[in-house]
């Protein structure tokens, strides 16, 4: 017996041996094979007026067998299908030694590419003409390129790396400002993957630079760079970016530091011209903001500011802070999310905190925002049917998809935005309420970073992306009490209750009412003069009045209360002689034609809004103000 196990163990030690020599070998190879060459953007503007752009993208070092080139057909931060094909056109393929190749078009979207040398070179022509996150806009004034509208690549190939050249269009001394790396030329730039390729938004212009640095205490000190393109003056870009620096700083505080930005590096891409549309989108080290107006117009300032917080928030919460189902993020499909509610949600609610802290909010806005949020929730038929994490998964179908059919989205839908920004709201209160003010909605976003958000990864990739449940186990932790946490979850985002507002903003001294108590409604409708009477020119809720009364869109109010209308402005004036639960006759007129009379109850208005106490002529105690100063930075 030990003889035949000593002769084993020699055999086992002999085939040890052997393996590790194989292995060693391998990794020797591997160490000494060569890295994979990058893929080559060359990207001109032979004619910027006519907005289209020429692109020559070479893909060298692919394997035996057709390439399968493809454009992208959504944008990292939109969830919906968006076709960037459709602006590609005058498509030539050749080799690497310039022999032209044939193509096959399996899809809209894909050239399939066969008999190539181990190279394929592909150009283009691109068209674009529309400035904001998510498409591609050449003009005379710049070229805003969104990668995945602008640029191919190969199918399988998504972890290479690529080198973008950009020329200038004919006397133009256009500069680039960018999230990609620089290199020593300052018209190229490199990724070191595809995917942070496509999460690159690039400005091609003659925009200014203000720059501001940052030391958070823990990652040194990190620049942030504002490139705005705008026709402003000077002066109007030092106010701006001094507003920017106040927001990066409050919201640095909720999280405890910056992140670690690749290069030590963010960059603000933004817009503010005529013809540009209002956006935001987020990126790892970079985000465009853009509006159709001017800096200089005070009317606007609130909505450029309030996109700058938002999408700056999201540098840490969706680009580091990221769910499991979009990442890696899916360039073929629509990327379906159950938890927008907290990434787009919790980052409205706290963009507009951190506008407040920063004095760039009044607490009359705020609380403005808050009651709007309130409202939207709690008089939606919407939330009678679908959850939090319900409306989440919709994403796709309302993310600036284009579809001409009418649809019953105000009855059905509550965007993950306002959703997800009444369960922050909810959440950060009631954190301070059970705590006395000692744990807040920044604790939570602070340990939900440290355990998801700040675990290094490689650009274009987050390394621990967390589900519904992580959530759930960070509040437990947060709170202290895993009862709570559960029950919060399965309430508030998997249920379709809400929190008792009126009773946890007392604790800082506000008070829900309703201005309206009392007066009479037809529900929230729009109304319209019309050929036949008063049009209803809005989908009408499931449970309003008009509804129940048979009433849909496109019918005509005919007579309300025997008086005959032709004006929107009889139908208040009607309302404004008659209280909650009157039945008035109704005559109507349905779209096809058929002729109804009717009676409707009327409804009270439900809609509240939130007003500080002592504007109420209510007490503010010493403890309601400090509660407020706490969570708002706002003094009463």
């Amino acid at each position: 017996m030990i003889r035949h196990f000593r002769a084993a163990l020699s055999r086992q030690a002999s085939l040890g041996l052997l393996c590790a020599g194989l292995a060693l070998a391998a990794t020797t190879a591997r160490a000494q094979s060569p890295a994979p060459p990058a893929f080559e953007y060359r990207v001109q503007f032979p004619a910027v007026e006519q907005r289209w752009m020429q692109v020559e993208a070479r893909f060298p070092g692919l394997p035996p067998g057709p390439a399968e080139l493809r454009m992208s057909r959504v944008s990292p931060g939109r969830y919906a299908l968006h076709e960037f094909a459709k602006n590609v056109f005058d498509v030539q393929i050749t080799d690497g030694q310039g022999r032209p190749l044939a193509s096959r078009r399996p899809s809209l979207h894909q050239w399939d590419v066969a008999g190539h040398d181990g190279t394929v070179v592909v150009r283009y022509k691109v068209f674009g003409d529309r400035t904001d996150g998510t498409y591609l806009s050449v003009d005379p004034g710049h070229a805003h390129i969104n990668a995945p509208a602008a640029f191919m690549f190969v199918r399988g190939a998504l972890m290479r790396p690529a080198r973008v050249q950009f020329e200038r269009p004919a006397g133009r001394a256009w500069q680039v400002a960018t999230q990609l790396f620089p290199t020593d030329d300052p018209l190229a730039f490199t990724a070191p993957n595809l995917h942070y390729l496509m999460d690159s938004p690039i400005e091609f212009s003659g925009f200014v630079w203000r720059t501001f640095t940052i030391d958070d205490g823990v990652h040194g000190p990190q620049t942030i760079r504002i490139a705005l393109h705008h026709d402003g003056t000077d002066a109007e870009a030092d106010d701006y970016a001094r507003d920017v620096e106040k927001i990066v700083r409050q919201q640095m505080r909720i999280f405890g530091e910056l992140p670690k930005f690749d290069g030590g590096t963010y960059t603000f891409l933004a817009d503010y011209l005529p013809w540009a549309d209002g956006d935001g989108m987020e990126h790892r080290n970079s985000t465009v903001v853009s509006n159709r107006g001017a800096l200089r117009q005070p009317a606007q300032r609130q909505s450029i500011l309030g996109t700058v917080s938002h999408e700056f928030f999201h540098a840490w919460n969706m680009e580091r802070i990221r769910a499991r189902a979009i990442e890696p993020f899916n360039y073929e499909d629509a990327n379906m999310s159950d938890e927008l509610w907290f990434g787009e949600g919790f980052t409205n609610y706290f963009d507009g905190v951190a506008l407040a802290r920063a004095g760039l909010l009044t607490e009359e806005q705020l609380l403005g925002d808050f009651a709007g949020i309130i409202n939207a929730v709690t008089l939606s038929p919407g939330r009678q049917l679908r959850s939090a994490v319900d409306m989440s998964r919709l994403a796709p179908f309302v993310d600036a998809a284009a579809s001409i059919d009418r649809t019953a989205w105000p009855n059905l839908f509550i965007s993950y935005y306002t959703y997800g920004s009444a369960i922050g709201f909810a959440l950060d209160l009631s954190l301070r309420d059970r705590s006395d003010g000692a744990v807040s909605g920044d604790d939570y976003m602070r340990a939900v970073w440290q355990r998801f958000g700040r675990t290094p990864s490689e650009p274009g990739m987050v390394a621990t992306p967390y589900t519904i449940a992580d959530l759930e186990a960070v509040l437990a932790q947060v709170s202290g009490d895993r009862v709570f946490a559960r029950e919060f979850f399965a309430r508030y985002v998997e249920g379709r209750e809400l929190v008792d507002y009126a009773r946890l903003l007392k604790r800082a001294g506000l008070i829900v009412r309703r201005p309206q108590e009392g007066r009479p409604t037809l529900g929230s409708v729009q109304l319209s003069a019309g050929a036949a009477g008063v049009r209803v020119a809005s989908l009408v809720a499931f449970d309003a009045p008009l509804a129940r009364a048979g009433v849909a869109q496109d019918d005509h109010l005919v007579a309300l209360d025997g008086v005959e209308l032709t004006q929107p402005t009889q139908v208040a004036e009607i309302l404004a002689r008659h209280r909650p639960g009157d039945q008035l006759a109704l005559r109507a007129v349905r779209r096809s034609g058929e002729r109804f009379e009717t009676s409707v109850t009327l409804a009270e208005d439900q809609r509240i809004d939130v007003v500080p106490a002592e504007q109420a002529g209510q007490p503010l105690s010493d403890e309601m103000r400090r509660f407020r100063e706490r969570w708002v930075g706002v003094r009463p």
